[in-house]
């Protein structure tokens, strides 16, 4: 007998689970500052299956989860309320930093699984 629970340092979020609807690539991309108005604020959000998120004071990775699947790293949150029952976890997140826009494209390429980028990543070509 066991169980799956998994232990998340990453809230990964699609518009439709509790990802802001107002907060917009292309806003960020022209004016950055702009989105920052989002620090502070705390939205509602859902997954399916059960996991723990890492709870305050330590911060997760805020990703949005794109309609493709791919992962875009936004910046930080604080899990600030988390319910854990059976094929779901919601709660409460607050959101703590905002990446600029140069940095946000360097770690979604840097740290997302391989293929799921929202940017495309560098040939490895490249890499030698």
């Amino acid at each position: 007998m066991g169980s799956v629970i998994e232990i998340n340092d990453t809230l990964k979020i699609s518009k439709e689970r509790g990802f802001p609807r107002d907060l917009r690539l292309e806003d960020h991309i022209k004016s950055p500052g702009s989105s920052r108005a989002f620090i502070g604020k705390e939205f509602d959000f859902w997954n399916k299956d059960e996991r723990l998120y890492i709870r305050c004071p330590a911060r997760v990775f805020l990703v949005e989860e794109m309609v493709d699947g791919r992962w875009l790293y936004w910046g930080n949150a604080f899990v600030v309320k988390q319910t854990v029952e059976k094929d779901k976890t919601s709660g409460r997140y607050r959101i703590s930093k905002i990446y600029l826009p140069d940095f946000q494209r360097r770690i979604t390429v840097e740290e997302s699984p391989s293929g799921k980028s929202y940017f495309e990543e560098f040939p490895t070509s490249l890499l030698k």
